[in-house]
């Protein structure tokens, strides 16, 4: 019997994104499940967009026309929040995915993880914090696939329902997120890592990978790689690929915070502050 795979609405700002990371959007949605609804939204008589016109028909897209209401601002992003909602309790999709790099649409990330949604985003650095933060996971899109042009996308996945059917299937959402994360994938050319000394200095960083390990942690005091990746996914929006690093492992040794220690195929770790005071 083929398991049943989680549902995903990818819903594509098209006026603040760009069409060549199409693909590389697409498949890391692939890696939570199908993406069987694919919509892009923006005024489709501007020039700008024809680059998405390009891409429609080979990615199977829909692209939705909304018309600026106003001269020099776009009413792409409440359309996009209104289907949002229409679909969070209508085809009731186990993720959703939101394109854009507008802290506009952290209201609406908000609203469908407390809902039950895994949201996952895709965007340019220049994203706003709260954006980046609200989403179950963030990736900037300079650091995936080819070099990025000049805008940059970004995306969320994700809505687990009420209901028994649509809980597990939310479950299997998580799990297979958090599943990924330490072993996340880059489609290219990882971005340029930041050194130790820098990664150190990420107050925010230090803090959440030592809390994960902390709550990881087992009687003897060391925590398995993967329930820090579960511990790390289920308190922040976070991806190794943000740092230039293509797995959390990777990360974790270039921080030197932590002591590691290969057990078998299993990785555990622990604070070297730690290990410093069961020495002493």
């Amino acid at each position: 019997m083929i398991e049943k795979q989680a549902r995903i609405a990818l819903l594509i700002d098209a006026d603040n994104s760009p069409s060549s990371k199409i693909d590389v959007i697409l498949a890391e949605l692939a890696k939570i499940g199908v993406t069987n609804i694919r919509r892009a939204y923006g005024n489709w008589k501007k020039d700008g967009l024809k680059g998405w016109e390009n891409v429609l028909h080979e990615y199977a897209i829909r692209p939705i026309q909304q018309f600026d209401y106003s001269k020099g601002k776009n009413a792409t992003d409440m359309v996009m929040v209104i289907d949002a909602m229409d679909l969070l309790y209508t085809d009731e999709p186990e993720a959703f995915g939101i394109v854009s790099s507008d802290a506009d649409f952290t209201p609406l990330v908000m609203h469908l993880k407390a809902k039950g949604a895994q949201v996952f985003g895709f965007g340019a650095k220049k994203t706003p914090a709260p954006f980046v933060n609200a989403c179950s996971r963030f990736l900037y899109l300079e650091n995936l696939g080819a070099a990025a042009g000049a805008e940059e996308p970004s995306e969320k996945p994700a809505k687990a329902k009420a209901g028994s059917r649509r809980r597990g299937a939310a479950a299997k959402t998580e799990a297979a997120v958090v599943e990924a994360m330490p072993e996340a994938p880059s489609e290219a050319a990882a971005p340029l890592k930041q050194d130790s000394t820098a990664l150190r200095r990420d107050a925010r960083l230090v803090s959440l990978l030592r809390n994960a390990v902390e709550s990881a942690a087992g009687e003897d005091g060391w925590s398995p790689l993967g329930s820090v990746g579960q511990q790390i996914g289920n308190q922040a929006s976070f991806d190794p690929r943000n740092y230039g690093y293509r797995k959390l492992i990777d990360l974790i040794e270039a921080t030197q915070l932590f002591e590691l220690d290969r057990r078998g195929s299993q990785v555990v770790l622990r604070d070297k502050r730690q290990a410093k005071n069961s020495r002493g």
